[in-house]
C-alpha cells in the first residue's frame, strides 16, 4: 500500500470548530479503547525482542507395580516464544492560522482520536494479520483457522440463537484443553446476543451484551475483523502483547515534512505550521503450550477459536 504524506488538517476541516457569531456546541464520538489491549496478558518489554519460555512436553505419571517395583522417570520441555517491538507512528500538520482561529482546543481533541487509531491497528494486527509486522506471528483469527478451530454461526432462535454459537465456539477450545478467558467480537454481535432466545422465547438470563458465561465481551471497530468472522474466543493469557513504549505525543514546529522520494511536502517552520506526531511501540506473541486435549481430537491445539457467518 502507498505511504501518504500529504495529509493535513485544513481549515475546513475544522470549520465547525471555528465559531461563527453564535454560540455552538461540539459533539464527538468516544473513540474505543482497543481490544487486543483490553484482553491479552500485557507486559513491559525492556528491549526490542523478549522471549518468553513455553511448556512443550507434560510429565507422565506411572504406577509401581507391587511393593518393590521400580519407578520410572519423566522429563519436561520448555521451548521459547520470542516477541519483537514495532512501532506505530503518524503525524498530524495543522496551520497555526486554522489552530488561531478555532473556538476550541484543536489538539486536546485531537489526541483521543489518534490513541483510538493507534488501537484499531493494533487489534487488526493482533486479531486479523491485517498490515501485521513481519516480525510478528499470524493474528488469532488466522491462526485459530488453520488450526481448524472454527463454528459456523446457525443456531435456529429455539436453539439459543447467537448465544449457542459462542457455547459451541468455546467448547472447541476447551476440548483442546485451554480455558476461555475472553470474547473479542464485531458489534454486530450485540444485537445477536439480544436476540438470542430460549424456546419460549424468553431472553436468555445468562448472556449479557459485555459478557457470556462469565467471560468478558470486548468490542472491537470496524475493519479489525475478516468479514467472515464475527467473534474469537479463548485464552486470551496466552496471547501477550509487549509494550515497549506507551503511546507519546509530541508537537513539532520546526520540522520538515517528506515523502518516501525525499520531496519536501511541507515546511512546518517556513509555512507556519504546527504537527502533532504520535509514536507507540508494541510487540506481540501467542503461546500454545502443550495440553491435555479431551479423547479423539485431532488436528492442532490451539487456545482459540472462531465463529465465523460465512
Amino acid at each position: 500500500m502507498p505511504g501518504v504524506y500529504n495529509s493535513m488538517v485544513t481549515r475546513s476541516d475544522v470549520s465547525t470548530l471555528i465559531p461563527e457569531e453564535d454560540a455552538r456546541e461540539i459533539l464527538s464520538i468516544l473513540p474505543q479503547t482497543s481490544a487486543a489491549l483490553a484482553l491479552c496478558r500485557t507486559i513491559r518489554m525492556s528491549t526490542k525482542v523478549r522471549t518468553q519460555p513455553v511448556l512443550q512436553a507434560l510429565p507422565v505419571a506411572y504406577w509401581v507395580n507391587g511393593d518393590t517395583g521400580l519407578k520410572q522417570t519423566t522429563d519436561m520441555l520448555w521451548g521459547g516464544v520470542s516477541m519483537t517491538a514495532e512501532e506505530l507512528a503518524v503525524i498530524v500538520p495543522i496551520p497555526e492560522a486554522v489552530i488561531d482561529d478555532a473556538g476550541y482546543p484543536i489538539m486536546s481533541e485531537i489526541r483521543p482520536f489518534l490513541a483510538a487509531a493507534i488501537g484499531q491497528k493494533l487489534d487488526a494486527a493482533v486479531l486479523a494479520s491485517v498490515e501485521r509486522p513481519p516480525t510478528w506471528p499470524e493474528g488469532l483469527i488466522p491462526a485459530a483457522t488453520a488450526a481448524g478451530n472454527v463454528h459456523l454461526a446457525s443456531a435456529t432462535p429455539d436453539e439459543g440463537g447467537f448465544a449457542n454459537d459462542l457455547d459451541l465456539t468455546m467448547q472447541l477450545v476447551e476440548d483442546d484443553g485451554y480455558d476461555v478467558s475472553g470474547i473479542a467480537a464485531k458489534r454486530r454481535v450485540k444485537g445477536l446476543l439480544r436476540r438470542s432466545r430460549d424456546t419460549t422465547g424468553q431472553r436468555l438470563l445468562d448472556v449479557q451484551q459485555s459478557s457470556i458465561e462469565g467471560s468478558p465481551i470486548s468490542y472491537v471497530p470496524a475493519g479489525s475483523f475478516p468479514a467472515a468472522a464475527d467473534a474469537i474466543v479463548g485464552d486470551f493469557s496466552l496471547a501477550v502483547v509487549g509494550v515497549r513504549q506507551d503511546i507519546t505525543y509530541k508537537l513539532l514546529d520546526q520540522a520538515v515534512i517528506t515523502d518516501d522520494t525525499g520531496a519536501v511536502i511541507l515546511n512546518l517552520a517556513q509555512q507556519d505550521a504546527v504537527a502533532m506526531r504520535v509514536v507507540a511501540r508494541f510487540g506481540y506473541s501467542v503461546a500454545a503450550p502443550i495440553s491435555r486435549r479431551e479423547p479423539g481430537e485431532t488436528g492442532t491445539a490451539f487456545p482459540f477459536a472462531v465463529t465465523t457467518n460465512a
